[in-house]
């Protein structure tokens, strides 16, 4: 009997030992070292990859983000503000109806087949407004030009880059938009071009919120009236200033 309860005893303290030993290096020590070497050599990334304007933090280069005018009485969604660059279509989001407490978006695709007539229809009204939206006197975008990227969303429905083509596709519109010379922003887009990761995986791309910094900074100083009129650039998802 005393043989049995002192065995049970020497494992219990055992396995105690074990337990506080464990929670001291996996529950501790490990997150600490890990934070203390990320923080070190990766600052950027393991702050969530921010992007800062004037010291204001305005997005992160890992999500996207829209650029829509003021939602319109009697609007479901607002208009895309067509001065800047905008970026995938974001179809799979959908909105939090669990915890109402807070206002958030749920990230994902939307998983549809590709034959699947409402995926058809997005792709149809996707490929319409492109070719509306970036069309300019002189110059009109023709079906045979739109990328995938431009009429599909991304499997997270975050996705912050786009393609080459599709920033150049808008090019035209955001010259005109903005009063600056296509050349101008043509090299605006070369200059944000990302290569493919270790020059073999991956596609090119562009950070569509680091074009659009650019393009701001880019801009000719505004009158009175413009900085009285224009729409605030607002970010959507989440929603931001416009880098003032």
């Amino acid at each position: 009997m005393n043989n049995s309860v002192g065995r049970t005893a020497r494992l219990l303290t055992a396995g105690l030992r074990a337990l506080v030993v464990l929670t001291v290096v996996c529950g501790i020590l490990y997150p600490l070292a890990v934070t203390g070497v990320a923080q070190a050599l990766f600052p950027h990334q393991a702050n969530g990859s921010e992007i800062k304007v004037n010291g204001k933090v305005v997005g992160s280069e890992l999500i996207g983000q829209r650029y829509d005018l003021p939602l319109k009485k009697g609007q479901e969604t607002p208009d895309p503000d067509l001065k800047w660059f905008q970026p995938r279509p974001s179809n799979g989001l959908s909105t939090n109806t669990t915890n109402t407490q807070y206002k958030l978006l749920v990230s994902g695709a939307t998983n549809l087949s590709a034959d699947n007539p409402k995926l058809l229809n997005q792709v149809k009204a996707a490929k319409a407004a492109v070719i509306k939206d970036n069309s300019v006197p002189g110059y009109e975008v023709q079906p045979s030009q739109i990328p995938a990227d431009a009429v599909t969303s991304s499997a997270s429905g975050l996705d912050p880059d786009i393609s080459p083509a599709y920033a150049k596709l808008q090019a035209h519109r955001v010259a005109v938009r903005n009063h600056l010379p296509l050349t101008k922003v043509e090299q605006l887009i070369k200059t944000h071009t990302k290569d493919r990761i270790a020059g073999f995986m991956g596609d090119p791309r562009v950070n569509v919120l680091q074009l659009n910094i650019a393009l701001k900074k880019a801009q000719r100083p505004a009158t009175e009236y413009e900085r009285g009129a224009r729409p605030a650039w607002t970010g959507g998802r989440p929603t931001t200033d416009a880098g003032r």
